[in-house]
């Protein structure tokens, strides 16, 4: 592994991480639904993150759930974090229509 390689790596987790701490500390600050949703969508980022730093070394099996040739996992995860942006984007639009 090059050093390109360890600063993407680095760069990642500690965004990630960085991301996922500032999300966590306004989920308890807000109860409005399309914050809830975006802070949720931020952690299921860094469980992506998380995934693929783990299944490119080798302590994860990406192989026991497949769609053809690609783990359910791989398709899974990042849709996951757009479906509940998306769903937060639906929230505040819909928001002022239903007052």
């Amino acid at each position: 592994m090059d050093a390109g390689q360890v600063t993407y790596i680095l760069s990642q987790l500690i965004l990630g991480a960085l991301a996922t701490f500032f999300a966590i500390m306004l989920w308890s600050k807000t109860r409005d639904t399309a914050w809830i949703l975006i802070v949720i969508g931020t952690i299921a980022a860094y469980i992506e993150i998380i995934y693929s730093i783990l299944n490119h070394f080798g302590f994860i099996g990406a192989d026991f759930l497949l769609i053809g040739s690609v783990s359910l996992a791989v398709i899974i995860l990042p849709s996951l974090r757009m479906i509940f942006f998306i769903a937060a984007f639906f929230v505040m639009i819909i928001k002022p229509y239903r007052r």
